[in-house]
């Protein structure tokens, strides 16, 4: 069982945004901005392309409401939507909430939160799913 699947299982702790029998959300634990979400299907695949086209629908779907809920409960003009991430080998998608297109950008230096600022933004997020 790979980190993600043993996350979403319960088995190691995160900072769950969202959950669907289908589906996890969490928060990413080197975020890009606060709200920095992760959605992952709970089936274990490596590559999001090996997804059914079913389950990439539903998934996309899932996200969706994710990010609708990131985006009430941090304002930003966009949530931004990126799929990429070869250091974990379960598909997976990041929500980014954004002003500007270079806050999508990996690249950039990561926040620095408490556990305490992390269970303040996904209880914010929860509220809004």
């Amino acid at each position: 069982m790979d980190i993600f699947s043993k996350i979403a299982a319960g088995e190691i702790p995160s900072y769950k945004c969202a959950e669907s029998d289908k589906f996890y959300a969490f928060l990413d634990i080197n975020p890009l901005a606060k709200g920095h979400t992760l959605v992952i299907p709970r089936r274990e695949v490596d590559y999001y392309f090996d997804l059914e086209d079913g389950e990439i629908a539903e998934m996309a779907v899932f996200a969706k409401k994710v990010a609708k809920a990131i985006k009430a409960a941090f304002p930003c003009r966009k949530v931004g939507m990126a799929v990429l991430g070869l250091e974990v080998a379960h598909a997976h998608i990041h929500l980014v909430p954004m002003q500007t297109e270079g806050d999508m950008n990996f690249a950039n230096p990561k926040l620095k939160l408490s556990p305490e600022e992390f269970e303040e933004i996904a209880r914010k997020i929860r509220e809004k799913f």
